[in-house]
């Protein structure tokens, strides 16, 4: 996540309990098989009617239609435009894609999620009007090239561009050193959140704290700091 995208999740209803998702591919399915477990009224959508029964079949959402989202008279007597929040999941078909966000937000709906399969289809999609654009395949394949270089990151969370919070294992050099020997701050620019123990983390550990082999430890800092790191 971005600081660009403060504004589109602070706009977010806290007391939404509905959501509309137009296409059931894998993505689509994840979003809706996700929403329905933490308790939310899904909506389901998509021109393939077997997608439809399957996504009643496997009971992934509450209620679920077959219609041609290009068409804004069939969104609106399904009462998409209704909807608080509607995901916009179809990712391979560039075309349906950008006349469905189109239709969704001229319909009114103030929260628009799209998917994007490539760079330009990002930016036609802010063109028309999606609030906010996830690109699933370039973000999976960007964490996958960092584990794959630095197999100690176990999760990282971009601040921005330069800056994260991440999650690495202890490296052997800090084994049976405290926090306050370390002096990680004045060494490296970085600054320690937590570390676990016995499967939990611990917030602010105290600076006496040992740190031991194979536990992991949860930094902030700037990019080219959490490099420096011996990890």
């Amino acid at each position: 996540m971005n600081l660009s995208s403060l504004g589109f999740f602070r706009s977010l209803r806290k007391d939404n309990h509905q959501f509309a998702v137009i296409g059931l591919g894998r993505f689509g399915r994840s979003v809706c098989s996700t929403l329905h477990k933490l308790g939310y009224e899904v909506l389901a959508t998509d021109i393939d009617e077997k997608r439809v029964s399957a996504a009643l079949t496997e009971q992934m959402v509450g209620h679920a239609l077959q219609l041609d989202s290009t068409e804004p008279a069939a969104l609106k007597e399904a009462g998409i435009f209704e909807f608080d929040t509607v995901i916009v999941a179809i990712g391979n078909y560039i075309q349906e894609s950008i006349i469905t966000t189109l239709n969704v937000k001229e319909g009114g709906v103030p929260h628009v999620v799209a998917k994007a399969s490539s760079e330009v289809h990002h930016k036609l999609l802010k063109r028309v009007g999606a609030d906010h654009v996830v690109f699933p395949e370039f973000e999976a394949g960007c964490a996958l090239a960092r584990t794959l270089t630095k197999p100690s990151i176990l999760e990282r969370f971009e601040l921005d561009p330069d800056n994260s919070i991440v999650e690495v294992i202890v490296p052997d050099e800090f084994h049976g050193k405290t926090i306050t020997e370390l002096q990680l701050r004045n060494r490296y620019g970085v600054n320690l959140l937590a570390v676990s123990q016995d499967g939990k983390f611990q917030i602010n550990p105290n600076p006496t704290k040992r740190l031991e082999r194979g536990s992991a430890m949860v930094i902030i800092g700037c990019n080219k700091d959490i490099n420096r790191l011996p990890i």
